[in-house]
Formats: C-alpha cells, structure tokens, sequence
C-alpha cells in the first residue's frame, strides 16, 4: 500500500503536466523514483503515455491532408485529457492504473 506522500507526488505527475508536459513530471519523478516504487511506476507509465500520443499527434497531423486527420486530432486530444484526469484520480487513490492504448517503452 502506498503513502498518502506517494499518492500525492504520482497525482501531480499528472496533473503538472497540462500547464508543464515534461519538466515538471520529470523533476517528480527523477526525484522520487529511488524512494517510491509507486510514484516510479506513475512516472514511467506517463512519459510512456506521453511518447505514445506524440505519436498519435504526429500521424494524426500527417492524415490532415487525407482529410481523415481533421477528425482524428480533436479526438486524440479528447482522449489525452480524459486519460490524464483519470490517471490522476486513480494514482491518488493509491491504484497502478494503466492507461490504455499506450506504447510501453520504458519499462
């Protein structure tokens, strides 16, 4: 079971990402990851999530000229935000939560 701590620090990878995308999840986590299993587990599955829809947000911007990429775009933003409110609440609720449709390159 993780410390109130521990939950506090995995929920503010989350949520210091929208206004600080990189910086701010990756001071956390550098910080934390020795000390905490749980907070080291919410920061590999971010950045993996974060990788991933960069990757989304690139092919998606690519299919622009299809056409089909207009629609994909506003989506895959939806889904970043939604998937990033839910990580938070469940790292703060102290569960591993895995965010679906993610690349896991750091393991």
């Amino acid at each position: 079971m993780s410390t109130k701590d521990e939950r506090l620090y995995a929920m503010l990878i989350y949520l210091l990402s929208f206004p600080f995308p990189i910086l701010a999840p990756l001071i956390i986590w550098l910080m934390k990851r020795e000390e905490s299993e749980f907070v080291d587990y919410h920061g590999k599955e971010y950045f993996n999530f974060l990788i991933s829809y960069t990757i989304y947000f690139t092919v998606s911007g690519i299919l622009v000229l299809l056409l089909i990429g207009i629609v994909l775009l506003p989506v895959v933003g939806i889904m970043l935000f939604i998937f990033t409110i839910i990580a938070a609440v469940k790292s703060y609720g102290g569960e591993e939560y895995r965010i679906p449709l993610i690349f896991r390159f750091i393991k």
